[in-house]
């Protein structure tokens, strides 16, 4: 797969999340298949009672409860004591996770471009929940040219909150473009030993790498958070209409080989990619990890209404 030539990086929150797109998800929350308490008030409700202003329940008054929480209604009908219990409200975080190694940067339309957009549109919608929001960029090199240094970096935005820091994030997303290789299980170490709270969180990745994505995932999966796995491909990677004789260079290692691609060749190029999707749909699924494979032509709206709706990640 050739890199995307003379690709328009993308500037500012507009050219990733368009207000006709906004205006089709401002509805939406996010969802989790676990309801997770978080450490600040918010707009998540949990199983835990407390003291928020919604009805839950009631329960036998127990000598020491607050007789502030008696409910004199109920009193007066059965001379009983019983105590009004509330749903507590609180946040849930989203971690998203983007990875910028240098072969998210191919297809057309490109792979990295399309996670941007789709890292853009999940934070926006936790931003204005109020949920915490927190992005890690995987790999990859700042916007200013400056080369990707011989360890991938991790580059982290925490602890967004609000609408008002949508911007914070656009700037954060644009602020780096793919390049050099993957090593995603040292990064997914760093990312488990230093995130906080529980929550949801989103990886964005091709998954195609060499050394494997299986240790990296057991480190990503639990320990409070709700794992999603979107796996993006370019139509030129499911289907490839090359022909010939070939030199291939593999852009983050450049490793090389000598092909002759033709009709047999590309059939057992499709069967192979195949079970390696196959084979990650199975090993999260019995992890409980969520996994959503897509094209990276996929519209962006289908994507959030329909697909993600449907795998419980939004609601």
């Amino acid at each position: 797969m050739q890199r995307t030539a003379n690709i328009r990086r993308p500037e500012s929150i507009d050219e990733l999340l368009d207000s006709r797109l906004i205006a089709k998800v401002s509805h939406l929350d996010l969802a989790s298949r676990k309801i997770f308490a978080g450490k600040l008030r918010g707009e998540r409700r949990s199983k835990k009672r407390g003291e928020s202003v919604e009805f839950a329940d009631h329960r036998p008054y127990a000598l020491g409860d607050d007789i502030r929480h008696i409910d004199w209604n109920i009193y007066a009908r059965l001379d009983r004591l019983f105590l009004k219990l509330f749903l507590e409200e609180e946040d849930l975080s989203l971690h998203i996770v983007l990875d910028a190694s240098a072969s998210t940067d191919c297809g057309e339309p490109n792979k990295y471009l399309f996670m941007q957009r789709v890292a853009m549109t999940l934070g926006y919608i936790g931003l204005v929940n109020y949920n915490r929001v927190f992005a890690t960029i995987m790999g990859g090199s700042p916007r200013e040219g400056e080369a990707p240094p011989d360890e991938p970096p991790l580059r982290v935005i925490r602890n967004l909150r609000g609408r008002r820091r949508t911007h914070d994030l656009a700037r954060f997303l644009c602020s780096i473009e793919p390049a050099g290789p993957s090593d995603f299980r040292t990064h997914a170490r760093r990312i488990a030993l230093s995130r906080t709270g529980r929550g949801v969180m989103v990886v964005l990745s091709d998954f195609l790498m060499k050394e494997g994505y299986e240790d990296a995932l057991r480190l990503l999966a639990g320990r409070g958070y709700d794992l999603f796995c979107i796996q993006v491909l370019s139509p030129q990677e499911v289907e490839p209409d090359i022909r010939g004789d070939l030199r291939l260079t593999d852009i983050e290692d450049a490793d090389t080989a000598e092909v002759t691609i033709s009709a047999p060749l590309l059939k057992r190029y499709r069967q192979i990619l195949s079970a390696y999707t196959e084979h990650l749909r199975t090993f999260c699924a019995r992890r409980e990890i969520t996994l959503l494979s897509v094209q990276s032509n996929t519209p962006i709206e289908t994507l959030v209404l329909d697909y993600f709706r449907k795998r419980g990640l939004l609601r």
